[in-house]
C-alpha cells in the first residue's frame, strides 16, 4: 500500500489515551483548532466498550496513556504494556488499517521496570503494524516541557518553573548534569501535521526523533529561570525569541498565577512630564515612552553612537534636528493620527515639543540599555 495520510479539510477523527495528561492536554488543544477533526478523549475511566467503539470510529490513533511511579511496579506492565496490547487488538478487530502514534521513551529498554514495559509495547506496536499493514509512529522522547506539565512530579523543568515562580527554593544535587529536553509544541505540531494533511505518514512501525532536541545544564537551567523571574524587577529580558530559550520562557511564564500576570513600573516624573522604562534587551536596545505636558520640550541632546526610535501614540509633536558639524537644521511634525517614526541620528542634537492641546505619549526605543556611567548623552540646544 502507498503512504497513509489525511486530506485536508477531510473529516478526522482521532482518539487519544492519556488525554487528560501533560501532553495529552496540549494535543488536544492544537487539534481541536484543526478543522474537521474529532477527537475522543479516552480518560482512566473509559470503559472497554467505548474505547472499543471509538476506535471503530478513528482514522488515527494516539497513544500516550501510561504510568511512571505508579505504586507497585505491576502497573507498568498493567498499563504501558497490557494497555498498548489492548488498543492493539482492538484496532485490528476493526480491519481497518488506523495509524498509531505512539510516546516511548529514551529510557526504553534502560533495564527498570519501567524502562522495560516502555520496550514491550514498543514490540507490540511493530507486531500491530507488521500485522496489519499500518503505519506506526514512536516518539522515544527525553524530558519533556511545556506548559501545564505537572511540578514536584517527573519534570525538573515544571518543578523549577513552578518553585522558581512562586518564590520556592529548588535543589539541586549535581549542577553539572546535563539534561535532554524536547518542547511539547514542536511534538504537538509533528503530530497535527500528519492529521491536517501536511505531511505524510508512512506505513510499517517507524522510529521518529523530534526536532530540535535540547541540551541544557542544571546549573544553567536554574541561572536562565532565575533570570525570567529578576527580570520583572530589574527590566531584563533573555533572547527569548527562539531556540531553547524561547521553549523555557513560555514555559516558565505559564507558571506565574492570576495575580502576577502583571507588575508594576517605576514612574520618573518632573515638571515636564513622565519618563518610564519598559523593557531591556540583552544586544538590541531598550524599550522605554515618555510624556509631555502642552508646550513643553524634551530632549536637547545629541549621541554619538545611539540611536533611537520614537513614535507617538498620544497628541501631536515637532521633532527638531541641528548637526553637529554643519548646523543645518530639520523638523518633523508629527500626531497620532497618523503613525510615523521619527529616528534620532548620531551627530545630530535633537529634541520633541508637545504641539497639540493634550499631554503627549510617546513610544521610544533606544539601540542601546541605558548605561548611566556611559550614557552617551550630552545636552545641546537646539537654536
Amino acid at each position: 500500500m502507498g503512504d497513509i495520510y489525511s486530506q485536508k479539510n477531510n473529516s478526522m477523527f482521532v482518539v487519544i489515551t492519556g488525554a487528560g495528561g501533560f501532553i495529552g492536554k496540549n494535543l488536544v488543544c492544537q487539534l481541536e483548532a484543526l478543522d474537521g477533526v474529532e477527537i475522543f478523549q479516552c480518560s482512566r475511566d473509559a470503559t472497554e466498550k467505548s474505547l472499543a467503539d471509538n476506535i471503530a470510529k478513528a482514522d488515527y490513533i494516539i497513544h500516550l496513556a501510561g504510568v511512571n511511579r505508579p505504586d507497585d511496579d505491576k502497573e507498568f506492565d498493567e498499563v504501558n504494556a497490557g494497555f498498548t496490547r489492548k488498543v492493539c487488538e482492538l484496532a485490528r478487530q476493526t480491519g481497518k488499517t488506523i495509524p498509531i502514534f505512539f510516546s516511548s521513551s529514551t529510557q526504553a529498554g534502560n533495564g527498570t521496570a519501567y524502562g522495560t514495559s516502555k520496550l514491550e509495547a514498543e514490540a507490540i506496536l511493530r507486531d500491530y503494524a507488521h500485522a496489519t499493514d499500518s503505519a506506526v509512529r514512536i516518539y522515544r522522547l527525553p524530558g519533556v516541557m511545556g506548559k501545564w506539565c505537572r511540578p514536584n512530579y517527573n519534570s525538573v523543568v515544571a518543578t523549577f518553573c513552578y518553585n522558581i515562580s512562586h518564590g520556592l527554593p529548588v535543589r539541586v544535587d549535581d549542577e553539572e548534569k546535563v539534561i535532554t529536553l524536547n518542547y511539547i509544541d514542536d511534538l504537538s505540531e509533528d503530530i497535527s501535521s500528519v492529521i491536517s494533511g501536511i505531511s505524510r505518514l508512512p506505513n510499517g512501525c517507524h522510529f521518529s526523533e523530534i526536532e530540535p532536541l535540547y541540551e541544557i545544564s542544571l546549573k544553567s537551567l536554574v541561572k536562565t529561570l532565575e533570570g525570567f523571574r529578576d527580570g520583572r524587577r530589574n527590566l531584563h529580558i533573555d533572547s527569548v525569541g527562539t531556540g531553547l530559550k524561547r521553549a523555557l520562557y513560555a514555559t516558565y511564564i505559564s507558571y506565574l498565577e492570576e495575580e502576577d500576570f502583571s507588575y508594576p513600573l517605576k514612574s520618573h516624573t518632573d515638571s515636564r512630564g513622565r519618563f518610564v522604562e519598559f523593557l531591556k534587551t540583552v544586544d538590541s536596545g531598550q524599550f522605554s515612552f515618555l510624556s509631555a505636558k502642552p508646550g513643553v520640550t524634551r530632549g536637547k541632546h545629541y549621541h554619538h553612537t545611539k540611536t533611537e526610535k520614537f513614535l507617538v501614540v498620544q497628541g501631536e509633536a515637532c521633532f527638531r534636528f541641528r548637526q553637529l558639524l554643519t548646523n543645518k537644521y530639520h523638523e518633523v511634525t508629527v500626531s497620532a493620527d497618523n503613525p510615523v517614526v521619527v529616528e534620532s541620528i548620531p551627530g545630530w542634537a535633537h529634541d520633541i515639543t508637545n504641539t497639540g492641546s493634550s499631554e503627549l505619549i510617546v513610544l521610544l526605543w533606544s539601540s542601546e540599555v541605558f548605561d548611566k556611567d556611559s550614557p552617551d548623552t550630552t545636552p545641546k540646544e537646539i537654536e
